[in-house]
């Protein structure tokens, strides 16, 4: 397997994963952004020889590579042509790297065969599991879970004046400062809601969000009998990562079950969508599709690096991501240079907004 983004979050553990299962996985490529350091170490002790550095040496190790399955766990929009060349070369695409999904769109989808990307996302796994027990045609709806981040229960008011280090201050997971701050703003539910329709073909009126605080349950599939399954596991995403490696056969020892002999609660409460619009908005991209997605996505990142740097408050963010996306005008047939040239108006567009509210 090629491990795209090895440095990374996702990378590490799925390294680490490999390390516990040496007579399983074998890695014959590795990529990384920044820090060929630590990728040079990942090489020695896995017996790489192939490398890469940057999104579009990425792409050429995935194209010029032999390899099962690629991990595409890249952040942004960047890791599109890696998704593309995994596609293109007819390898199992273990996805964490939603951005290219959402993105991409048709181009990915249209390239895709009928089991080829395996999500990673915690909540896409856990759909996918629990999809396997009906028939695509018994499915009522999904139902993506969201912790909440750490604003869940505050009013809007109230948001205005949240710092950056609040933020970031998710109560379960570590995931960075653009997905951390996504995760407060629920614009990261919000794509993964796109994320959802284009790996799953559920229609947008068929996925709902619910917010489920203790994030033990990643996700739901509901089905036309009135049974919903979940996917109940303690938050660790080793054990999705392991299912990307090896869809659909589980790897042991990968986590830690539940402890059923300890007394627990799980809630479950409805989005307020006045508070968090993010999510609304992400079904009203979702559904325009065309170059919407990128637009709402490239927005966000500007108005997300906008906010750590003191330029705007934090409810400005969806508000600004709102405004793009109602100046934007998708043109013709979507291609890898359309896309670009989308996201280049878009960031472009955020910045002047950004600069009007200083």
């Amino acid at each position: 397997m090629i491990i795209l983004g090895s440095t990374g979050s996702i990378g590490t553990q799925a390294l680490d994963v490999i390390r516990a299962n040496p007579d399983r996985f074998e890695v014959v490529g590795l990529a990384a952004g920044r820090n060929a350091e630590l990728m040079a170490a990942q090489a020695e002790e896995f017996f790489v020889d192939d490398t890469a550095l940057g999104a579009e040496d990425a792409e050429a190790l995935v194209r010029g590579v032999e390899a099962d399955v690629v991990l595409n766990g890249i952040t942004g929009s960047v890791g599109l042509g890696p998704t593309l060349a995994a596609l293109e070369t007819g390898r199992t695409l273990a996805l964490a790297n939603k951005e290219s999904l959402i993105v991409g769109g048709q181009l990915v989808t249209g390239l895709a065969a009928p089991g080829q990307i395996v999500p990673v996302d915690s909540e896409h796994s856990a759909i996918a599991q629990a999809l396997r027990s009906g028939a695509a045609s018994e499915v009522r709806r999904l139902v993506v879970t969201a912790s909440g981040g750490p604003f869940r229960g505050r009013s809007a008011e109230s948001l205005a004046g949240v710092t950056p280090a609040e933020a970031l201050a998710h109560p379960t997971w570590d995931m960075g400062r653009v997905v951390t701050t996504n995760s407060a703003t629920l614009v990261n539910k919000g794509l993964e809601v796109i994320e959802a329709h284009l790996l799953f073909d559920v229609p947008y009126d068929r996925i709902d969000v619910v917010v489920h605080p203790q994030s033990i349950v990643h996700s739901m599939v509901e089905f036309v009998d009135g049974s919903t399954i979940a996917q109940a596991s303690p938050p660790d995403m080793k054990l999705p990562i392991s299912l990307g490696l090896d869809w659909p056969n589980r790897v042991g020892g990968v986590g830690a079950p539940l402890d059923w002999t300890t007394a627990q609660s799980w809630t479950f409460e409805p989005l307020d969508d006045t508070v968090f619009p993010a999510v609304a908005l992400a079904k009203q991209v979702g559904r325009a599709g065309s170059s919407y997605p990128a637009v709402f996505n490239a927005a966000n990142e500007q108005a997300v690096h906008a906010f750590h740097a003191g330029a705007i408050g934090f409810t400005d963010i969806v508000g600004t991501v709102r405004r793009v996306v109602d100046m934007h005008e998708a043109d013709g047939t979507l291609t890898r240079e359309s896309l670009a040239e989308a996201e280049r108006w878009a960031r472009a567009s955020a910045d002047k907004l950004i600069a009007g509210l200083r």
